[in-house]
């Protein structure tokens, strides 16, 4: 029992300090562009590494 007397306080102290570091994250703009990667990733850009690592080997 006496356990829980110093968990709850750390797991408190824990949680303001992740909430600290989601609204300074926020705030900087880190969830802004939340598609873009998952487009990205459509976008076929192998033909153009394809030719560059071709002139490269020449």
């Amino acid at each position: 029992m006496n356990v829980i007397y110093s968990l709850i306080p750390g797991m408190i102290f824990f949680g303001l300090i992740f909430l600290a570091v989601l609204i300074f994250a926020v705030k900087n703009g880190q969830y802004e562009d939340m598609e873009g990667n998952a487009n990205r990733i459509l976008l076929d850009d192998d033909a153009d590494m394809m030719n560059h690592d071709n002139k490269a080997q020449k």
